[in-house]
């Protein structure tokens, strides 16, 4: 048991973006959880572009583990479509569809769709503008800029650098208002041709959580859902104790490639860095994480980590808080309630909220 875990542990960590998942941490544990089969499964490479991965510690069947594999991979591709900015697909309106009829007329969407950017909405305040479903035209600029930098192995030109004038006159299309979501008339409509939705910050979070209801709701328990780095564990291990999880470090030349391991219980796990997506320019690192007001990647922490129970939420503040100074993000956490962070800085500091527990 402790050697495949042990094996299994390796191999989420590898593919995983941002965490490595610990399913068995206390060696006087392990005789008493030899009874119980261990079950791990890559779900896909494609949806949200990420591996997704399910694991099951308790007693669960084979044929009842496939079936909550099937499901994780019916969800999130159904997900993935929805809430697609770049691809449209047969026999369904989705966000790339809205993008492109932006200035010209409403869309018809699914009822999930409109509940989605309804919550958007919602985070958009909660978070006081710092998580914009609406920064599409701005966060475009970047992501050309990243596109081209990956062609030539992740430099750019300094004359290819965003501007300042065009990311600012980018800016002047991403009001939140331009979003008029009719949950009546069941339509979404951009009124600014010049404006676009890029959810990033938000759907793979959404769409783990609503995976994970599912699953429970199929009873599922002692499982841990992996969608690329977001973590969503159900239920505890099945001896009744926590999880443990190693959060990366995410100085990626330093000897040590986890900056601390955590316990945790029932909750979602999603971290921001600066050390995953970025390229070089002129010797000075650009990250993907775009604070809203300076319109340049965030420059307050090296990583943020966010634990509470809903992924959507997880991953929405997990940004937010990126583009924030500690002691803005504290106090908008505390106002939130429910809510546990770690901030790393970029010399290796941590800061944690109470709620964080560490372990050796």
């Amino acid at each position: 048991m402790k050697k495949t875990l042990s094996l299994l542990l390796a191999f989420l960590f590898l593919l995983s973006s941002f965490f490595c998942f610990v399913g068995c941490n206390d060696g006087n544990k392990v005789a008493e959880e030899k009874k119980y089969t261990t079950r791990s499964q890559q779900v896909s490479y494609l949806h949200f572009n990420t591996v997704t991965i399910l694991s099951s510690y308790g007693d669960t069947s084979e044929e009842e583990f496939n079936g909550y594999v099937k499901t994780v991979d019916e969800m999130f591709g159904y997900y993935h479509e929805l809430f697609d900015i770049y691809f449209e697909y047969s026999g369904k309106n989705n966000l790339r569809t809205i993008n492109r009829k932006a200035g010209k007329e409403p869309v018809p969407v699914d009822a999930e769709l409109i509940d989605f950017l309804l919550y958007c909405k919602e985070l958009y305040t909660l978070t006081n503008g710092k998580t914009n479903v609406m920064l599409g035209s701005v966060l475009s600029i970047w992501h050309d800029a990243r596109e081209t930098a990956d062609e030539r192995g992740g430099n750019l030109n300094i004359d290819e650098l965003p501007s300042t004038s065009a990311l600012s006159a980018a800016n002047q299309h991403t009001s939140i208002d331009a979003l008029v979501v009719d949950k009546e008339a069941k339509t979404v409509f951009i009124s600014d041709a010049k404006a676009s939705i890029d959810v990033g910050a938000i759907a793979k979070g959404y769409a783990a959580a609503k995976v994970a209801q599912k699953l429970k709701d199929m009873g599922a328990d002692s499982m841990a859902l992996n969608a690329g780095g977001n973590i969503i564990t159900i239920g505890l291990k099945p001896n009744g104790s926590k999880w443990v999880t190693g959060i990366t470090n995410p100085n990626r030349t330093a000897e040590n490639s986890l900056a601390c391991r955590v316990e945790i219980g029932e909750t979602a796990l999603v971290t921001s860095g600066d050390y995953e997506r970025y390229f070089v320019c002129d010797g000075v690192r650009y990250h993907h994480i775009i604070d809203p007001e300076t319109l340049m990647p965030a420059n307050y922490f090296a990583s943020v980590s966010i634990f509470t129970a809903d992924s959507g939420l997880a991953d929405a503040l997990s940004t937010a808080l990126f583009c924030m100074s500690y002691e803005e993000g504290l106090a908008l956490v505390e106002r939130i309630g429910g809510v546990e962070v770690l901030w790393i800085y970029k010399d290796g500091t941590l800061r944690k909220t109470d709620g964080v527990h560490f372990v050796k």
